[in-house]
């Protein structure tokens, strides 16, 4: 019998957020707005624990 195994290439840099709280990944967007320098605001809630968050988006050129 042999055995397969499958390794999974990493992202350099991870994507996404995590609850500071939690862990969690999952987050509902409550609100989003532009904010004068051209990026974008939004304050975002854990689905499992309800902690709030705020990140602010930018175009990358």
């Amino acid at each position: 019998m042999s055995e397969t195994t499958t390794t999974r290439k990493r992202d350099p840099e991870p994507r996404g957020i995590l609850c500071p709280k939690c862990g969690c990944a999952h987050f509902e967007v409550i609100y989003t707005r532009r904010i004068p320098d051209g990026a974008i605001r939004r304050r975002r809630e854990c689905r499992h624990c309800g902690r709030r968050v705020t990140t602010t988006e930018r175009m990358g050129g």
